[in-house]
Parts: C-alpha cells; structure tokens; sequence
C-alpha cells in the first residue's frame, strides 16, 4: 500500500465535490455573460514581477504566500497568486488599449503559501470580473451588481453581507495617509512586527490587522471618511445611490481598505459568518492606477474575485448525475451488438453505461450500482429477433422492444 499522499494544502477534488465547483463556475460564467462579460484565461505562472509590481513588495501575498522559482534558463517565475495581475499585464502586452471599455470574466487555480483551514489552501480556485476603461460610478455598480446576482443564483445571497468602503482618490489618499502615519508613530511600541513594516510603504494596511495589539491602537486612528475631498465623497455617494436603486442592501465598513498606492475609490466585500474565520466570500475594488504602474497606459480598472472552495461549501447540494441506461449483453455473441448499442445511445442523446463483465446477475447488480434507470438485455434471444429486453429498475417490469425502436421507447426516461 502506497503512503503516497497529495502536498499539505492540496486536495484532490473528486466528483462530489466536482459538482460543487461547477456549480459555482457555470453558475458565475452564464450570468457574467449576461452582463457582455467575455471569458479570458491567462497562464497559471508569470515573471516574479507581475505580482511584484502590482501586489507590492510589502504585501504579506508577495513577502509571505508566493509560490516563486528559477527555471532553468534562470527566470524568477511565480504560480499565481490571483488573477488581476496577470489580466492587467495581458492588456498591456496584448495592446489591447484600443479596445476600451472590456469586460473580462476568469476562472482558475491559485496558489498561495498558506496555513490550510477550512476554506482556505495552497492551491485554489476563484472566478473573477474585471471590467476596464471606465472610470465613473456605473462600472462600480455593475460589477457588484453581477457579484449579488451570482450569489443570488447561486442561493447564499441569505448568507452574506455586502460590506462597502470608500479608498478615495489619491488625492484624499495621500491627505489621510499623513494624518495616519502622524497618529501611529506614537504608537511603535505597541504595534506589530508586520504594520512596523508597513508604516512607512503601506500604512493603511495596518488598518486590515487582524492583531490584537493592532486593533486596540487602530481603534482611536483617524477615519479615512473624514479626510474625502468632494469629488470622493459624490463617487462614493453615487455608488451607494445606485446599489439602493439596484435593490443592494449594503453596511460601511471604514476599515475595510485596499493598501496599495493604484487602489481608490471602491472596496467591498461580501462576508459570510457561516465559514468560521474565513469570513470574505468574494472581494474587490477600483485600482484606477494598477496598469499604468505597470508600465501601461493610464487605464481605469475595477474588479473582484470570489473562492470556488468557499462558495462550495455554503450551497445547496447540486443534482447528481443524470442516470444511465444500462446495456447487458448476455454471452458473447451479444457483447459486439451491445458495444454497438451503448455507442448509439450515447450519441442520441442518453447517459449509457456498458455492464463489462460477468452473468446476467452480476450485470444487473451492476447496473443497480449505477442507479440505472433502465437496463437494455440483449441476448441470443433477442439477437434472433432484433430486439431488446427493456427492464425499468424502479419497477422491474420487463417489455420487449425492437432495436429500430428503442430510442423512442426509452425516451420516457431521458
């Protein structure tokens, strides 16, 4: 017996929980086209600095949770961590400025160096919008729109709380951030290891701590709300009318923040309390400035990401496989007839299963095993006729039906 095991933080998804996870991404793909979104995949690693560049040098992503390598021509590869980055750089290398306003929906793997827990490992999945080149309010409105629609179809709009903050533009960014950075240098002491490293990069970041210490200090910091200029204010009051007028509900949460310098304007989040400490479901913002850091032009974008995990576990139990019509050919002469039968079937339409081997009895335990709906026995009998024995599992009652009509006949159980 193999001790062989999957890596710490990876799992294998079988078909139960397959059926889970596409609920979830059909569910999201078929709506977000509804909404002119076009699916787009982009590769499951890049260059180190894509994700550099954009996560930022200080993130916890980029200093703590990036899977990073050298291949062997010697380039600084990194799987990814999420998918933003790698759409924005797909924008810039594919020139696709011309081609503004574009509304882009993805679905895949990511990879993060985590501590596994419930809802959350190394490798996973999201599905992501991303919707460039508009810079009011609409785009914002839309994208959280889509978001609760999916959530919505998906049954869990019940479960989570949509949670809304206003970042501001760099304007009133900048204005906050010194009056945060002046408030938490008298506080060095008391503060983390981590927002030390962040008071000088990334100091709005420290407002997303999760440490104690930390949320004692920030309890008294100042209120980004207080330091929004006017043209702040109506972006994020023009938001809030439009999720109202869309029937949104939402609540402000003024330490819900996106650190880095390219984010303004809008972050949210829907939350749940049904996952334990994984309480963020699907998260996003604006970041006006992502592609023009990135050596792009100047390009308004905004966007969110949700877990397929955690989504997975919060719906209902999705339908099981539809159930097969089984073939039971009895002695060998009928197993050529029965090969040929399945594969007619299968190609009108009916979920077909070929009992492989053994008697009568065995095939139809088989079957039974399958959750057949119906099992097709043929045998010398019915070979000699050109017909089949149709058994319906359910009531075990038995009519013999000609080969040429037996699609019509077994279309009461399709």
């Amino acid at each position: 017996m193999s001790d062989l095991q999957p890596v710490r933080g990876t799992h294998d998804i079988l078909p139960e929980d397959h059926r889970r996870h596409r609920q979830v991404t059909e569910t999201a793909r078929q709506i977000a086209a509804r909404y002119g979104y076009e699916e787009i995949s982009t590769p499951v690693f890049e260059f180190s600095e894509v994700f550099k560049r954009t996560l930022g040098e200080t993130s916890d992503i980029v200093t703590k949770e990036m899977f990073s390598f050298e291949d062997r021509g010697g380039e600084q590869l990194t799987l990814r961590p999420e998918v933003t980055a790698g759409v924005a750089r797909a924008f810039i290398s594919g020139g696709l400025a011309q081609h503004l306003p574009l509304k882009f929906f993805c679905q895949g793997p990511m990879f993060r160096y985590e501590r596994p827990q419930k809802g959350r490992q190394r490798q996973f999945h999201q599905i992501d919008v991303e919707l460039l080149g508009v810079d009011g309010p609409l785009a914002d409105i839309e994208i959280i729109s889509l978001a609760a629609h999916i959530l919505d179809a998906l049954g869990v709009a019940d479960k989570v709380t949509l949670e809304l903050n206003t970042l501001g533009d760099t304007e009133s960014r900048q204005s906050y951030r010194t009056k945060l950075v002046g408030y938490l240098e008298g506080f060095k002491d008391k503060l983390s290891e981590d927002s030390l490293a962040r008071l000088d990069r990334n100091p709005l970041r420290i407002l997303d701590s999760k440490d104690q210490g930390d949320r004692a200090v920030i309890a008294d910091a100042p209120l980004l709300e207080d330091h929004m200029n006017d043209a702040s204010k109506a972006f994020f009051e023009d938001v809030q009318k439009g999720l109202k007028t869309a029937g949104i509900e939402y609540k402000i949460n003024p330490t819900l923040v996106r650190g880095l310098d390219y984010y303004c304007h809008m972050a949210f989040e829907f939350t749940t309390e049904t996952l334990g400490a994984q309480g963020a479901v699907l998260a996003g913002g604006r970041y006006d400035g992502l592609i023009e850091a990135m050596g792009g032009p100047p390009t308004p974008g905004t966007g969110w990401a949700a877990g397929v995990e955690r989504l997975a576990l919060m719906i209902a139990e999705p339908p099981g496989p539809a159930r097969p019509v089984a073939v039971v050919p009895i002695g060998q002469a009928a197993e050529a007839e029965a090969l040929s039968l399945v594969q007619r079937l299968r190609r009108a339409g009916f979920t077909a299963d070929l009992g492989f081997s053994g008697n009568l009895q065995k095939r139809l335990k088989g079957a039974n095993k399958a959750n057949a709906v119906a099992a097709v026995i043929i045998g010398e009998d019915e070979l000699a006729k050109g017909a089949a024995t149709v058994r319906d599992m359910e009531t075990g009652e038995q009519t013999e039906v000609k080969l040429s009509a037996l699609e019509d006949h077994l279309a009461r159980y399709r």
